[in-house]
């Protein structure tokens, strides 16, 4: 029963002074403590992110000019391409020459563009198609891959749609020509007649990204901090980190970056830390992105660090103060609740423990009653549930001697004996051995299915001797179920029951088999016979019988399925059917143990 304790109101009333101003002294800490961090860094953050922007913003505009001057350079390259006479006669649909006349022009237009390549290392080829179907590189011999179509490559056909602006491409792996395979990034337009209307073929510059690589690299951003650049449809350009992308062991911030406009910056909070990054879009399509951690750029670290020390140390001695004149009175009814629990630690259920005021404290008293109430319920009801499966084992053991079957085993074999059928008598007698000794042995409630099949096999050995041509059996057992466990003496029960109450009293010969399988990680056993069978009345009977029945009648279905279930639970047990003049089928349940 519950208890109220009138001095707990007195001592710490819920209205009182004390204990309000208390309250609000350590709020006004608390909330003094926390809105001292809070601003301070807010503080911080702020100041990083507007230094750090534009910092960033104009390290990234620098290297949008650098990167632009390389591009341009490169499309002065094509406008030499354009306003070469060999490079337009060659191309142009007008000009009708011969394959030995075509030779020394091929011949000026490779040594011109060797000459431009001898002078800039990061460029890897330089190639002019004409849609005339001449062609011509930077080398002298050059053979073109038979699998791969130039009017299908994409820098091609983006070249023919700007109709003679410069186009770049991502980067890519070029294959037009023959055994070579390199990761470059293409400049491609479209050249123009003389006219500048009709267009007569497509001037492209393969680059190898070396200049690109030299001017981001060296660009500083922190130690951590990088640049990378992107084209509009997202594909990486650049990256310091590019394979570790590509194989998925790193990620970024793609989608955000095509998304975001140029001169603009967003930040972005992962397992890395938090990132600013700042986009700058290039003339040419390109985004040039600067990534840099806000926790390198944070130059006064120790200043606000030792700020918010000093201003929690001092909210901490404070809180110590009043935390020591409270203590006592919020752990005095712990200690009472802690006394209680090891009463019932030594065994003492009887116990329940005071309650003052119903706070958390007062909660958590009510909720420990509850709990030993609840202990002390269930261990009635183990006790009572552990009484129940010792009355069912002694009605087991009492039963598997059952004098009228000793009388009659013991009385066919005076009969034999008599009669100097010798053998049978030892057969018999060696089988009634074997099955008490089985239903004396207390060492094992669970044994072997293997065992339990030579305990039933001993039984029907006698019962077939007994009833003669009267009796047959057959047992089915899988092999792979033999080595399972099982509870003693599960069977001889429903074999018992098929014999003396369906077929010893039928016309004709009675036959008893029994099967075992495997079925859905259970354990299986029939018990079928072609007796009597039972009516709807007499099953219910059946399971209705009294578990205090006269001791001598042999254990009944009922406790059987009761001791099934005290062992292995409420999903397994014993289903009968049965029809008159039909014969019965058991179903007996258990779960597979090895």
């Amino acid at each position: 029963m519950v208890k109220l304790r009138e001095s707990q109101f007195a001592l710490f009333p819920l209205k009182s002074i004390r204990s309000s101003i208390s309250l609000a002294f350590s709020c006004l800490i608390l909330a003094s403590i926390a809105a001292t961090t809070l601003f301070s860094y807010q503080l911080s953050v702020e100041a990083v992110q507007r230094n750090s922007q534009g910092y960033i913003e104009e390290i990234i505009k620098q290297v949008n000019t650098n990167i632009q001057s390389y591009v341009d350079y490169m499309e002065n390259i094509s406008l030499l391409a354009m306003t070469n006479k060999d490079v337009k006669y060659y191309i142009s649909d007008s000009s009708f020459i011969s394959q030995e006349e075509r030779r020394p022009y091929e011949k000026r237009i490779s040594d011109l563009f060797q000459a431009i390549l001898y002078t800039r290392k990061d460029i890897a080829s330089i190639m002019v198609f004409g849609y005339n179907g001449r062609y011509v590189t930077d080398r002298r011999i050059t053979s073109l891959n038979p699998n791969t179509k130039v009017e299908q490559q994409a820098w091609y056909k983006n070249a023919q749609s700007e109709g003679g602006k410069s186009v770049l491409s991502a980067p890519h792996v070029q294959n037009i020509i023959q055994n070579e395979y390199r990761w470059v990034v293409s400049l491609s337009r479209e050249l123009k007649s003389t006219d500048g209307i009709t267009a007569e073929g497509v001037f492209l510059v393969d680059l190898n990204l070396s200049v690109i690589n030299d001017i981001c690299s060296h660009i500083n951003l922190g130690k951590r901090g990088y640049v990378f650049i992107v084209d509009p449809k997202g594909n990486i350009v650049y990256h310091p980190d590019q394979q570790l992308i590509y194989s998925n062991l790193r990620t970024e911030r793609i989608p955000d970056v095509v998304h975001a406009k140029s001169g603009s910056t967003f930040i972005a909070n992962d397992s890395d830390g938090k990132r600013i990054y700042s986009v700058q879009d290039a003339n040419f399509g390109w985004k040039i992105v600067g990534v840099a951690y806000t926790d390198e750029l944070l130059t006064d670290k120790t200043t606000i660090r030792n700020t918010i020390l000093v201003y929690a140390l001092c909210g901490l001695a404070v809180t110590l103060i009043l935390s020591l004149l409270l203590s006592h009175r919020l752990t005095r009814p712990i200690k009472e609740l802690q006394a209680d629990m090891r009463q019932v630690e030594k065994g003492n259920f009887d116990i329940q423990t005071q309650i003052g005021q119903m706070n958390e404290i007062g909660q958590l008293g009510r909720t420990f009653n509850m709990m030993v109430s609840r202990i002390k319920n269930l261990m009635q009801e183990i006790i009572q549930t552990q009484e129940h499966k010792r009355k069912s084992e002694l009605q087991l053991l009492q039963a598997q001697i059952n004098p009228h079957f000793l009388y009659n085993t013991l009385d066919s074999i005076v009969w034999m004996a008599e009669q100097k059928r010798h053998e049978e008598v030892v057969l018999m007698t060696s089988a009634l051995s074997k099955l008490f000794r089985a239903s004396i042995t207390k060492d094992q409630e669970l044994i072997p299915i293997r065992v339990e099949i030579e305990h039933i096999t001993n039984y029907l050995l006698i019962q077939k001797m007994r009833y003669h041509e009267q009796l047959d059996y057959i047992i089915d057992i899988s092999d792979g179920i033999l080595s399972y466990k099982t509870l003693k003496i599960l069977l001889q029960p429903f074999v018992e029951n098929a014999i003396y109450h369906g077929i010893r009293n039928g016309p004709e010969v009675g036959m008893v088999i029994i099967r075992g399988r495997e079925d859905n990680g259970r354990v299986v056993f029939e018990v079928e016979d072609n007796g009597l069978g039972m009516s709807p009345e007499q099953l219910a009977r059946i399971w209705a019988v009294d578990e205090e029945s006269p001791i001598g009648k042999g254990i009944g279905i009922h406790n059987v399925n009761e001791r099934i279930r005290l062992h292995f639970g409420h999903d397994y047990g014993v289903t009968i059917r049965s029809e008159m003049e039909a014969g019965t089928n058991v179903t007996i349940t258990i779960p597979k143990l090895a």
